[in-house]
């Protein structure tokens, strides 16, 4: 018998007790979640279960080697401009989303290629394994890349993407996010998030995000509204800043 909403809502429930309980002995905070997260089902056929293994001997410099290359050429003016990047404007709400990306220690890290990944306005992919019966936007792809300036910002304009069901169990829907790809200095070093908007009734139904068992680890994946960043009859402003390390960071899919 397929797992209902329900089953879901009792594992949540009963791994953010166990959490919350061990918080109050004294255990510290986990600001990362458990790759075996029960809730999330595919994660437990996903997650590793064997230690590492070198490469080539144990030099990660020749995994590189053979790896794709990233630079500055490789972006373009409209890359960060998702509601450009075809012949008519796509449908749904036009958003600005920007923010920095930190270190431990607040600096700005700079030059950094940030990509991301979304559904269109109805929640749908671009992409050929999604085939749930929701319209597709001929002008809307649903990727952008750009790279941070010197104070460690980017900035992305898009439409706020809808909910969709996914396969988890049965009526299982994902929040509106954006997924962020971060890659560093090389392909080796990426690594990838989510970001999710205020106030999603969704939230406390989503076993990805409540995966995230600490709770001001998982309130950092929100975005802030900013009416500041909100630009005048186009589009309304998002702020979400991006830390990658130390007590304040990111959740980064699949740990640490």
């Amino acid at each position: 018998m397929a797992l209902t909403q329900s089953d879901i809502d009792v594992e949540i429930a009963d791994l953010q007790n166990a959490y919350d309980k061990a918080r109050a002995g004294g255990a510290p905070a986990q600001h990362q979640p458990a790759r075996d997260y029960a809730p999330y089902r595919s994660s437990l056929l996903r997650h590793p279960k064997q230690p590492p293994v070198a490469v080539h001997g144990g030099d990660p410099e020749t995994v590189e080697l053979s790896g794709p290359v990233f630079g500055a050429t490789d972006v373009t003016d409209i890359d960060q401009d998702l509601t450009r990047q075809h012949a008519g404007e796509p449908l749904g709400e036009r958003i600005t989303v920007s923010g920095r990306l930190l270190d431990s220690n607040g600096r700005p890290v700079r030059g950094q290629l940030v990509e991301i990944w979304q559904a269109n306005a109805s929640g749908r992919y671009a992409h050929l394994r999604d085939q749930h019966p929701a319209p597709l936007d001929p002008n809307f792809t649903g990727v952008g890349r750009t790279l941070t300036d010197d104070q460690g910002r980017y900035s992305f304009t898009t439409v706020k993407p809808g909910a969709y069901p996914w396969r988890n169990h049965a009526n299982a829907w994902r929040p509106a996010h954006i997924h962020f790809s971060l890659f560093g200095d090389a392909f080796t070093q990426r690594l990838v998030t989510q970001m999710y908007f205020p106030n999603d009734p969704l939230f406390r139904y989503d076993p990805i995000l409540r995966s995230v068992t600490d709770e001001s680890a998982r309130g950092r994946l929100v975005a802030a509204y900013k009416h500041d960043l909100s630009q005048p009859e186009f589009s309304l402003g998002y702020e979400w800043d991006i830390v990658l390390d130390g007590p304040s960071a990111t959740w980064i899919e699949e740990g640490r």
